[in-house]
């Protein structure tokens, strides 16, 4: 049986990511990454919105790649190498390796120590594949090691991540998946435009749940930065922003207290937000018209019945007839 291969390509630096989160803090508006909504607890958080009925997302997503997995795999080809961004448990991915003819599996994730056991347990699912870690935070630069290999490449980037990205930052991260797949391919997972009401439930949950996952943040800056946030000083809160066609996650504070952590301090009034996350919503052609802007091509789309949800496939390689 081979063995997976961890390459950790930028190591996290403690007194840089302080630096980021309180230059967040004292912004104007002050605005916190969404990457920092997943410290371990965040992650199992997260991982229970995605049961919840109000989030659609998730099984909508599945629902799709069910039905249209074999015609997914008639457009792509076999796939010689598959580059999964945002690998995770490496659960999604692993579904493509029998339908898509995997021969390669490259897991990409913000650090290796996460993606350590879930290559060990996929290698004995798969012992002949070749698997390759990559400790990478993709958001700030998508610089794939040569260790990838040469050739055309799938890139997966499932899971509407992509929302998180302005339209503008979007196509700066699309132009740089095109290169990486060097003559290969996209599949991409992408939330659609629907009304308010089936949105806001979905990012602000009944139970409290997604409440919980948006406060939490809060803790994890108290240990990456040293701050003394006090979660009960701040609520969540999340709306569909018609203008930006975007659901925006704000903390709010309940009544006027002073953040401090050494060196400083910054004072919120009573209703004053901090931003922690967007989640772009598209049409579909729109997106479509991102991609080509991206310089993709040759581009296939599948949805559910409700046109909920899109898996775009876009190629790097010919042009459209």
């Amino acid at each position: 049986m081979k063995t997976p291969r961890l390459i950790q390509i930028a190591r996290e630096d403690p007194a840089a990511i302080r630096a980021e989160l309180l230059a967040g803090l004292m912004a104007p508006t002050a605005t916190i990454a969404p990457k920092y909504l997943y410290d371990a607890l965040g992650s199992r958080l997260f991982a229970a919105i995605t049961e919840l009925p109000e989030y659609y997302p998730t099984r909508t997503e599945a629902a799709i790649f069910g039905h249209a997995m074999n015609e997914m795999a008639r457009a792509l080809g076999p796939v010689a190498t598959l580059v999964d961004l945002g690998a995770g448990n490496c659960e999604k991915a692993a579904r493509l390796f029998e339908p898509f003819r995997v021969q390669r599996y490259v897991a990409v994730d913000i650090s290796v120590d996460f993606l350590r056991d879930s290559l060990a347990c996929l290698q004995r699912e798969h012992p002949e594949m070749d698997m390759l870690g990559v400790g990478l935070d993709f958001s700030a630069s998508l610089a794939l090691p040569a260790d990838v290999g040469g050739g055309p490449r799938c890139l997966f980037y499932p899971g509407s991540s992509i929302g998180n990205f302005t339209p503008a930052a979007a196509l700066s991260f699309l132009r740089q998946m095109h290169a990486a797949c060097e003559g290969g391919a996209l599949l991409i997972g992408v939330d659609l435009l629907k009304p308010a009401a089936i949105l806001e439930p979905a990012y602000d949950d009944p139970l409290g749940v997604t409440a919980a996952f948006n406060r939490n943040m809060l803790l994890h800056l108290n240990c990456l930065a040293g701050t003394d946030f006090d979660i009960a000083d701040w609520r969540h809160v999340a709306f569909f922003n018609v203008a930006e066609s975007r659901i925006e996650m704000h903390l709010e504070a309940v009544r006027e207290t002073t953040v401090s952590w050494s060196g400083g301090a910054r004072r919120f009034a009573a209703g004053e937000r901090m931003h922690t996350e967007n989640s772009c919503k598209w049409q579909q052609d729109d997106f479509a018209a991102l991609l080509r802007q991206a310089g993709f091509s040759r581009l296939r789309h599948w949805t559910d019945e409700r046109e909920w949800f899109a898996v775009f496939a876009a190629f790097a390689g010919d042009t459209d007839a």
